[in-house]
């Protein structure tokens, strides 16, 4: 607890106390400023990270609208949304007359079947107009109108003939394809609608089911569901393995991994998933990406999915894979030069306007930017020749670099 003095007390202490009494509450308010200064820029952080524009992100509209569907939020303004997005980009943009690309109609018609659908006018209404023999048939006035035809469920009923011997126990079935799962009514193209759906679409199975429903089929969420864990366990789990092998291919990786919420899985809900990410190098001529869910953030998952793999991992700070590198033959672990930047990037947001460029982190982010941009040159070159050209020039400024953090760490 902090003494209060009065005037009285003040009075009576000497010069030479009164002059340390000072110099601890200077020292105090000097300690509270910081710690204060260092809040302040944490909550600038904060409010960067939740309402700031992100690099590949637009501002959220004020005028957004959700309504809760089978217990998600769902925006039911979109359309209202978008227009006003696009209203407002046309007010702040120079009004100018697109270029239309000649053909450009036809091309995107193309492919598609084209049902005629004819408009005339029957003999009797023809003579009733112009006179019996008083008119003439001019070329058709021709409309071009999309169709769109719902989906269509049909049951496929297989007929496969049996036959036996007449003497004998041989009996033969005609060819057949086999079921996608045994005693199912799930068909390969019903299952590929709702992995699109869940998938690619987004779409809940709770959703689906309704979707579903009204084209007339009575499937529910928990046979999607079933249909989706097994068939993944029967087709996809092989092709996973065979590209979990294919990614040792590549000499250079990547691996990171972020955090999820599973409402249930045995656990208290909110409690903390791993989703971990492994892609093969931006050089590799085909992209393969694989993520694998895991309830903690433990070393033995990348450990399990490292074990055979010899050449470059690029990851973030986590001790994990450093520790894994260092243990492992053959794995040499790269750190992120993005991760790196993100902390300045971080710092930099959090301070003032005006103090911004003469920051720390603002040489920090210059120098790193260098870097990026002279690597960024070397881009189209063969590997071999990319390599020599960036020990010649980039590799001198990563030196650098790290000369200057060095000396600005020795510095305090």
């Amino acid at each position: 607890m902090q003494m209060k003095y009065t005037e009285e007390k003040l009075n009576t202490f000497s010069k030479e106390t009164l002059i340390q009494l000072f110099l601890t509450q200077q020292e105090q308010l000097s300690e509270i400023d910081g710690k204060l200064q260092l809040v302040l820029e944490q909550l600038a952080v904060m409010n960067q990270n939740r309402f700031g524009r992100k690099t590949e992100q637009m501002p959220v509209p004020e005028q957004l609208a959700f309504t809760d569907v089978d217990g998600e939020l769902v925006l039911f303004n979109e359309a209202e949304v978008l227009a006003a997005l696009d209203e407002r980009e046309k007010e702040t943009t120079v009004k100018k007359r697109p270029v239309k690309k000649k053909g450009k109609r036809e091309e995107d018609l193309s492919g598609i079947p084209v049902v005629k659908v004819e408009h005339y006018l029957t003999e009797k209404e023809l003579e009733d107009l112009f006179g019996k023999a008083g008119w003439k048939q001019l070329p058709d006035e021709i409309y071009k109108r999309y169709r769109f035809i719902p989906a269509k469920v049909e049951v496929e009923e297989h007929h496969v003939g049996v036959y036996a011997s007449k003497e004998g126990d041989t009996m033969k079935k005609a060819p057949h394809p086999a079921c996608l799962l045994r005693g199912s009514l799930v068909s390969p193209s019903l299952e590929a609608a709702v992995l699109n759906g869940k998938y690619i679409n987004a779409v809940p199975f709770a959703r689906l089911e309704k979707e579903f429903g009204r084209y007339g089929l009575a499937i529910t969420r928990q046979n999607m569901a079933n249909w989706t864990i097994e068939c993944a366990d029967r087709y996809l789990a092989v092709f996973y393995d065979y590209l979990h092998k294919y990614i040792y291919k590549s000499p250079v990786i990547h691996a990171d991994e972020t955090h999820v919420l599973v409402r249930k899985d045995g656990r208290e809900a909110g409690s903390k998933s791993y989703m971990w990410v492994y892609r093969t190098g931006e050089k590799e001529k085909k992209a393969v990406i694989l993520y694998e869910y895991q309830k903690t953030r433990k070393a033995d998952h990348p450990e399990r999915f490292l074990k055979d793999y010899k050449g470059i991992c690029v990851t973030d700070g986590y001790q994990v894979y450093h520790k894994l590198g260092e243990e492992k033959e053959g794995l040499t672990i790269a750190g992120c030069w993005a991760h790196a930047r993100r902390r300045y990037d971080e710092v930099v947001k959090a301070l003032p306007s005006k103090s911004r460029k003469s920051s720390i982190a603002w040489q920090a982010l210059e120098q790193i930017q260098m870097i990026y941009h002279v690597d960024n040159t070397l881009k189209e070159l063969k590997p071999e020749e990319r390599k020599k050209r960036r020990q010649s020039s980039v590799k001198p400024l990563v030196e650098a670099y790290f000369a200057w953090v060095k000396e600005k760490k020795a510095d305090g």
